[in-house]
């Protein structure tokens, strides 16, 4: 979990700090996913600004687009809240959620401030966050362990001429194909997830095997000096052909299949016919 996502009741919501306007902009669309648990909150948003005009107007007026990091890693646009421009929003959607849910997000809303004189904070809270979710300590040492090396990795494509976010993304994608011999995409549809983060619901196994295709890519990138786009997917495809090798040894030795479809997803409610 980054320091961009924050949970409320096992939800996540993205946000971006504004750094110049010391302020945090929260997802609009994934606020009212978290409040009305619908299914398509964007439709939802939708209707809701075309029923209360008031409010349409309102968050048209106040409300930024602002780049925020997809479920899926991507960047892209979203309308984003303030703290006062949530709480208005909140008004108008009918909710037993609305209490708690200030509550939380005069809490979160300050956290920034915290964080900023003292980082290790932001650890401590993305653990905590892992802990709720009822993730083990080994998981969320490797969690946290893989996703520094992913950091490393991205800093040294920032500094070798990969620059735009899709790039990022396709590069992302080739480490994945070659060592799962899946696409992010299929390994999804494997697990079940659709807007979830994958990561968040790989196992511990499978958090080890990213973490090592993206370590290798990195150190081969930085053997060959690897600049620019290509040849940085070319280092991508050797770094995830050692993982896959690390893989294809394992499961010969344990007969198990290392990328599989479990997840963390909560049990489905059964829907009670009305009588």
């Amino acid at each position: 979990m980054n320091n961009n996502l924050v949970l409320f009741e096992s939800k996540q919501v993205r946000r971006h700090y504004d750094a110049k306007k010391e302020v945090w902009f929260f997802s609009v669309v994934d606020i009212v996913q978290a409040l009305t648990d619908s299914v398509n909150p964007t439709d939802y948003l939708k209707k809701l600004r075309k029923r209360d005009v008031e409010l349409g107007a309102y968050l048209g007026t106040n409300c930024p687009q602002v780049e925020m990091v997809t479920h899926e890693g991507k960047k892209r646009k979203t309308l984003g809240g303030s703290v006062e421009h949530i709480l208005r929003l909140i008004q108008s959607i009918p909710s037993p959620k609305a209490e708690p849910f200030k509550q939380w997000l005069a809490k979160v809303g300050y956290e920034r401030m915290q964080e900023i004189a003292n980082p290790e904070q932001s650890l401590d809270r993305a653990r905590e966050n892992w802990q709720k979710l009822g993730r083990s300590e080994k998981w969320i040492q490797q969690r946290m362990t893989g996703q520094e090396t992913r950091n490393k990795l991205t800093d040294y494509w920032k500094q070798n001429g990969v620059e735009k976010n899709n790039d990022f993304a396709l590069l992302t994608n080739i480490i994945h194909q070659e060592w799962t011999e899946l696409t992010i995409k299929k390994h999804k549809d494997l697990k079940g997830l659709k807007s979830q983060n994958l990561r968040d619901h790989m196992s511990e196994a499978e958090l080890i095997f990213t973490a090592l295709a993206e370590l290798s890519t990195r150190q081969i990138a930085e053997t060959e000096e690897a600049k620019g786009l290509q040849k940085n997917a070319i280092a991508c495809k050797k770094g995830g052909a050692v993982a896959k090798n690390a893989r294809k040894e394992l499961e010969s030795k344990t007969g198990k299949n290392v990328v599989t479809g479990e997840n963390f997803l909560p049990p489905k409610k059964e829907n009670k016919e009305l009588k």
